[in-house]
């Protein structure tokens, strides 16, 4: 007797203290969104350029040319467009929570407010990254547009096609996160956008099929999310659900829940 109650205390503990962790990850990401609904038309805009100038330089200037016959799809345009899906989403998750985070802490010196709320760190990087998640939805919306106007293909709007992208928005956002906790300046913020989200915009698969590569190559591709994202995707749209990678879903999510621990210790841990 004493065993089954003390289990059932613990369950009613561990159920109270995720669904507190859950309250307050909605209450920080409402403050952000309270900021974010009055910038509804730039945040949208702003990931929208550089997917189109992709798709009109790469998918009808290029592939048109070239004649390049893909994979997947009837063109090369059609190819790429998930992939420009994917990198849309990447772009605004991760610059979007970035800068948000570093406007708080170095211009604005509203983030010390946010470490004096009485909830768990958890909760804080949850909230941050759950706003990044509505900013990358947003825009890759946007692209989901452009796309199903090019093809007509309701495949774009497939439940598996947009649950990858949820956890796509969360991983960059997660990173987002981090880096907007620790970069001291925002010429910080460009060189990690330098080095780390412009290569990978290219190197992710988003424009050529990973598995016609070298294999020194394919271990450099592999090591980055966007890949499995983008892979993930054009499977969704172009090929029979036998085939897709299931794959993509435990890396992506691993990847997500990694980054959280990595927040919530920096929220514990932040001095600002």
């Amino acid at each position: 007797m004493a065993s089954q109650s003390s289990l059932q205390l613990g369950q009613s503990f561990k159920g109270s203290f995720l669904r507190g962790i859950l309250a307050d990850s909605l209450t920080v990401f409402w403050g952000d969104w309270l900021d974010l609904r009055v910038r509804l038309p730039q945040v949208i805009a702003s990931g929208l350029v550089s997917p189109l100038i992709y798709i009109i330089g790469f998918g009808l200037g290029l592939g048109s040319a070239m004649q390049i016959a893909p994979p997947l799809g009837d063109n090369y345009l059609q190819f790429i467009l998930p992939g420009m899906v994917a990198l849309s989403s990447m772009t605004i998750s991760f610059g979007g929570t970035t800068f948000s985070i570093c406007g708080e802490r170095l211009y604005s010196k509203t983030f010390e407010e946010i470490l004096l709320l009485p909830v768990h760190p958890l909760s804080l990087f949850l909230g941050k990254m759950l706003a990044g998640v509505v900013r990358g939805m947003m825009t890759s919306g946007s692209v989901l547009l452009v796309a199903l106007i090019f093809t007509q293909n309701l495949n774009f709007l497939h439940p598996l096609f947009l649950l990858l992208l949820v956890l796509n928005c969360a991983v960059f956002s997660g990173l987002g996160v981090i880096a907007g906790l620790n970069v001291k300046s925002l010429e910080g913020v460009g060189l990690i956008n330098n080095f780390l989200i412009v290569p990978m915009s290219f190197l992710g698969a988003t424009f050529f099929d990973p598995a016609t590569l070298p294999i020194a190559l394919k271990a450099i591709v592999y090591l980055l999310p966007l890949t499995y994202t983008s892979i993930g995707l054009r499977a969704a749209v172009f090929q029979p659900l036998s085939e897709f990678p299931w794959y993509s879903f435990p890396i992506l999510l691993t990847i997500a829940i990694v980054l959280s621990a990595i927040g919530a210790y920096q929220f514990a841990h932040q001095q600002d």
